[in-house]
């Protein structure tokens, strides 16, 4: 049902978890651990899954909080549960019992926490994001509330691989032109097409950043159908739609 991450679990401070699609409630392309809100499944089936998600997590359905996410590098900063979810792509906040939900179908789900300071944040990368500064823009709305980077231990959560990454040449021009040296971040693939390595790009963002400890959990998003949802793998597929994986993370009340 979820993948813990050392590095967090070694904190008593913390809760977390990047839940899987197994141990739900939805079925069909939704099954079965769906957590997307923005999904065409059975609101319902959503919401069950979602509160077994918080039970998991010990808090109650409502604590747990997402964004309407747009590829940004918008940041907010969580008080309370929302009425309406901001549009935004990563979260921050220091008031326990909050868990920080993010929704992911390939891209990279980076849970934060300065548990020394008290400070958690949670971001949503996909290339679009984490090229625009989603990373460094979570990291310093951590500070604004208290944490240090050096104390800021970071960990990403299953995402495609480089493997299962094809991009066109539009792609690698961009990224020739916006990043200086970036020609590790791709192998040759078929044709024009290369291999895009957004896992390496987003640890060397996070690296970069100046933060005490940055992991990968090395899970492929394609490559798992049983444990996990693919918006790339439903392409492919000519599916009509998609589940969206959840990673959480909360200070402990």
């Amino acid at each position: 049902m979820f993948i813990e991450a050392p590095e967090l679990s070694a904190h008593a401070s913390l809760r977390h978890a990047f839940f899987t699609r197994q141990g739900g409630v939805s079925d069909g392309l939704y099954a079965s651990l769906n957590g997307g809100l923005g999904s065409n499944d059975a609101p319902g089936a959503v919401a069950e899954n979602r509160s077994r998600m918080c039970e998991h997590l010990g808090l109650p359905p409502e604590n747990l909080v997402s964004l309407y996410q747009v590829h940004s590098a918008d940041v907010v900063t969580v008080e309370a549960p929302f009425a309406e979810r901001p549009k935004a792509d990563a979260m921050v906040t220091r008031v326990p019992g909050l868990a920080l939900g993010i929704a992911t179908a390939d891209c990279g789900p980076i849970l934060f926490a300065d548990p020394e300071n008290g400070v958690v944040g949670a971001a949503h990368a996909g290339w679009k994001g984490a090229l625009g500064g989603v990373v460094e823009a979570t990291v310093a709305a951590m500070e604004r509330l208290g944490a240090a980077r050096p104390s800021i231990v970071a960990v990403l959560g299953p995402t495609i691989s480089q493997a299962n990454y094809e991009v066109g040449a539009d792609f690698v021009a961009r990224f020739q032109a916006e990043v200086p040296g970036s020609a590790p971040y791709f192998a040759r693939g078929r044709e024009d097409r290369a291999q895009f390595d957004l896992p390496a790009f987003i640890l060397d963002r996070l690296r970069q950043a100046g933060i005490g400890e940055a992991t990968v959990l090395g899970h492929c998003t394609y490559a798992d159908a049983e444990r996990f949802y693919s918006f790339r793998r439903t392409t492919h597929r000519g599916e009509r739609d998609y589940g969206r994986l959840i990673s959480a993370i909360a200070l402990i009340p």
